[in-house]
């Protein structure tokens, strides 16, 4: 077997659903670094990326159906804010790590040196696609099957991120908001450096306050990577 498929059945014990087309899983787990390396032509379908894509999907009108019926007196700005915490990179990584996703990718030699079983964004990309894998595989159940698999973990992190203020406004705002307390200060968000293919990049970006670094973020934006910046500044000066 190849490293990051063994075990596949514990996986799908894990996430309480079994496949009945093993095809969409293993396409699901497999990372645009190992199709590249296998020679075939059309190597790109034989990727988690089309997967991630829908799955993208799925996990914003399951997540937007969820705030929209369960927080009726919020406004479109306060779910729109939400949502994005709730979906971002952090979060879905976090529900990768949740249930071991991370050793069952297939990866290029390169990813693999590289510590790509902890990448925020692959554990991420590999999260939505396993959802879409399960949206595809469940046929006329797949919302249904696709909601149950994944909102144990968008309540949980509502709960959470509730817990520490964080939908009382984005991070970058909270941020500046901190930093306007002082007069004189100046905080600014530098892109330090990007990586992979153009519609796939990561951007790691440092937030600077007087030219000293506060905080880094990484995202598949730059503004996903100025909030996780502005996060980790928060963090740092204990800013809830």
């Amino acid at each position: 077997m190849v490293q990051g498929m063994t075990d596949t059945g514990l996986l799908e014990e894990n996430i309480g659903y079994r496949f009945k087309n093993g095809e969409l899983l293993t396409r699901a787990l497999t990372h645009s670094s190992y199709s590249n390396e296998s020679g075939l032509r059309n190597h790109h379908m034989f990727c988690n990326e089309r997967l991630e894509f829908l799955g993208d999907s799925v996990l914003s009108i399951i997540t937007s159906n969820y705030l929209y019926k369960n927080f009726t007196d919020c406004p479109e700005g306060e779910l729109t804010r939400m949502r994005a915490e709730v979906v971002c990179e952090r979060a879905l990584s976090g529900y990768s790590d949740a249930i071991g996703l991370g050793r069952y990718l297939l990866l290029g030699v390169g990813e693999e040196k590289n510590n790509g079983r902890q990448r925020r964004s692959i554990l991420a990309d590999a999260f939505e696609a396993l959802l879409a894998a399960i949206y595809l595989d469940a046929g006329e159940n797949g919302m249904a099957e696709a909601e149950r698999f994944l909102m144990p973990f968008i309540i949980k992190e509502i709960e959470s991120v509730r817990k520490k203020g964080s939908f009382n406004g984005d991070p970058k705002t909270l941020l500046q908001q901190f930093v306007q307390q002082a007069e004189g200060d100046f905080l600014e968000y530098a892109v330090v450096g990007e990586s992979g293919p153009d519609h796939m990049k990561t951007f790691k970006v440092e937030a600077r306050l007087n030219s000293n670094v506060i905080g880094r973020g990484e995202g598949r934006s730059k503004r996903e990577a100025e909030q996780n910046a502005a996060r980790e500044a928060l963090a740092l000066f204990s800013v809830e």
